[in-house]
């Protein structure tokens, strides 16, 4: 057990039932503090349950988009073998496409599992549509992606905890309610 400070702690919640989302952010007090949890409990099973941390790098303002982290093009991402995480499907575009600033894998909230897709978000509407075009049929892991447009949200199309780590904070994928 790490006995580390905490900042801050945010439960995502449903906004129509109240109940928690799955997800949630937690924020230490340095950026050393926090690879040490990540390196730590990513991965490992979230005691009385059977569900796993699934643990990555937070933005700043924990949960909050930048209001000046300007405009964002999302791509969808589907047939993702199961060990695809956030990590290595944002590492597999951004080698090729620098304005990447985020992925995120879909997960079941009861079980933690990958849902098989994703998205990928770029600051640069160029470099996204040049990647939905060069990198459909590509391998992410063991499978050929297929990839589309992303269809935005009527609310925030891609919250801030996608994207590149900035701060020490954590982004969990897994909370107890």
């Amino acid at each position: 057990i790490l006995y580390v400070q905490v900042l801050s702690i945010k439960v995502i919640r449903n906004k129509a039932t109240g109940l928690p989302e799955g997800y949630g952010f937690v924020e230490f007090a340095s950026h050393s503090t926090a690879e040490r949890v990540l390196q730590s409990y990513n991965g490992t099973q979230v005691p009385g349950t059977e569900l796993t941390f699934r643990l990555n790098w937070a933005s700043s303002g924990v949960g909050e988009r930048r209001p000046d982290a300007g405009p964002e093009h999302s791509i969808f991402v589907g047939d993702l073998a199961p060990d695809v995480t956030d990590n290595l499907l944002q590492e597999t575009f951004r080698t090729q496409y620098p304005s990447v600033r985020g992925a995120k894998v879909v997960t079941d909230p009861n079980t933690g599992r990958s849902k098989g897709y994703g998205f990928v978000k770029f600051a640069d509407e160029m470099e996204r549509n040049r990647a939905m075009s060069e990198m459909n049929g590509m391998y992410c892991s063991t499978r050929p992606m297929r990839i589309s447009a992303a269809t935005p949200k009527k609310t925030t199309a891609f919250p801030a905890q996608y994207v590149a780590p900035k701060v020490a904070g954590l982004y969990t994928a897994t909370t107890i309610p």
